[in-house]
């Protein structure tokens, strides 16, 4: 009976090894989530430099900005790349997500484009302005805007927040409409829609525009819109997310973002 015994105890001390060993070998994996570019080929630049940290980094890549945070709230990831500041903000908010920041990688200027005029100069009255329909978003824009001098917002409004209807002066009467999905604005810049297009540089990148280049005006790179790792609360500490965050921050990295997008994308420190 004794040996009985001593078989089981053995058998389930192997089982609990075993299973220790799968939960540190999981721990040694992260799946993030991102927009192809610039967040996924950042990612994959990242991917020796965290073997060398003994991690193993697997990217998912994404075409819209709704389901990378589904996914990383349903455990699918261990985190994602590919949303602002702003936009995180709001979308725990809206869904009640238990997210948290864990650190800021980068600013991606978002850009005025046009097929019909080479300056906002040249921008007639009645002009259509397209915008993309992500609310959070909206702000960003008008603030561009009314920096531009085409609009004037109400005294006191939070710009991240801004709405069409907090325009108090229009002097162009420019007719907005903000009913396309983000990742379809470059086609309708392609199509030649509308006056003007405010388009996000990742979308701008991975539709082979070049913000620097083609873009008529450009977002300064003070903006409060950075690009972030999010990831479920408590995950932060992690050690394999501290060390994608510090890899992400390295020099390596940083002087790659720079190199590679020359100022359309621009790392934080």
């Amino acid at each position: 009976m004794k040996k009985v015994l001593t078989g089981i105890l053995l058998a389930v001390l192997v089982l609990a090894l075993a299973a220790c060993g799968g939960k540190d070998q999981d721990d040694k994996t992260i799946t993030v989530g991102a927009s192809n570019v610039p967040h996924a080929l950042i990612l994959e630049k990242a991917q020796p430099l965290m073997k060398e940290k003994g991690f193993d980094l697997k990217i998912e890549e994404y075409q819209d900005y709704v389901l990378p945070n589904k996914d990383l709230d349903e455990g699918t990831l261990d985190a994602n790349y590919f949303q602002h500041i702003p936009y995180f903000e709001s979308q725990i908010a809206d869904f009640g997500y238990d997210f948290e920041n864990a650190g800021a990688i980068h600013i991606e200027p978002i850009g005025v484009y046009s097929k019909k005029y080479d300056s906002l100069d040249e921008l007639p009255d009645g002009a259509t302005v397209l915008i993309s329909n992500s609310v959070a978003d909206h702000g960003r824009v008008l603030a561009m805007l009314e920096k531009e001098g085409l609009i004037t917002l109400a005294d006191g409004v939070d710009k991240v927040k801004a709405e069409l209807d907090d325009i108090v002066d229009n002097p162009k009467n420019l007719k907005f409409e903000a009913e396309y999905e983000a990742a379809l604005m470059p086609e309708l810049y392609k199509q030649d829609e509308g006056d003007l297009l405010l388009i996000n540089s990742n979308y701008a990148l991975d539709a082979g525009l070049n913000p620097l280049e083609d873009a008529i005006a450009l977002e300064e790179t003070d903006s409060p819109y950075v690009n972030i790792i999010a990831v479920r609360a408590g995950d932060e500490k992690r050690e394999a997310i501290k060390a994608l965050v510090d890899v992400l921050k390295s020099k390596e990295i940083q002087d790659f973002i720079l190199e590679e997008w020359e100022g359309s994308v621009v790392p934080v420190k």
